[in-house]
């Protein structure tokens, strides 16, 4: 039973290997990766041999030297997108540490430019992204339960039931569940 609860979990594998692939594709030493993300060589090294489960800051700062979104990079661990993805089918990640949960509603696709993301923040949760995995990358925010706070541009627009926040991310962004319950929200993604 120790070895299981040891045991990495499987999409973290195949996501530790892809993101070891990009580098070798790119030709990169950890070193470089590490000066080009701003994520030292250990924590690289160890999310490329799944030591540890990587952040949603981690694997946003790593889409973002690589040139694509999350969902791309998390798509390329799974199976070929189907044209109808049923629920039981929707790859769910989480980032244990913040408490988000991700779940691909509609996973992206080669020949098209928008996705459909669930995201659910616990009560308190805060994550802050220092740059776009794209820049440029066009966001439809819109909250289903909870409330929710996205600090964009400068600008802290606080989301309630029913509220929908449309931008463009050139900077660095901020998501944060100020309470007093989980928030929900459906994040529509378009790439520029």
């Amino acid at each position: 039973m120790g070895q299981q609860e040891n045991a990495p979990d499987p999409v973290d594998v195949r996501l530790g290997a892809r993101l070891a692939e990009l580098r070798a594709e790119h030709g990169w030493s950890l070193g470089e990766l590490a000066e080009r993300s701003g994520v030292s060589r250990s924590t690289l090294s160890r999310a490329e041999r799944a030591e540890t489960s990587p952040t949603a800051s981690l694997l946003n700062r790593l889409c973002a030297v690589y040139g694509r979104t999350m969902s791309q990079l998390l798509s390329e661990v799974e199976a070929e997108p189907a044209p109808v993805v049923r629920t039981a089918d929707q790859p769910v990640w989480q980032d244990r540490a913040s408490g988000f949960v991700r779940r691909s509603v509609s996973p992206p696709h080669a020949g098209l430019r928008g996705e459909l993301v669930e995201g659910r923040l616990t009560a308190g949760a805060d994550i802050s992204y220092d740059r776009p995995p794209v820049p440029g990358l066009e966001q439809h925010i819109w909250v289903l339960e909870g409330a929710l706070a996205v600090t964009a541009g400068g600008a802290e627009h606080r989301l309630d039931p029913g509220d929908c926040l449309r931008l463009r991310v050139w900077g660095p962004t901020r998501f944060r569940c100020p309470g007093p319950g989980d928030v929900r929200y459906v994040l529509a993604v378009v790439r520029p």
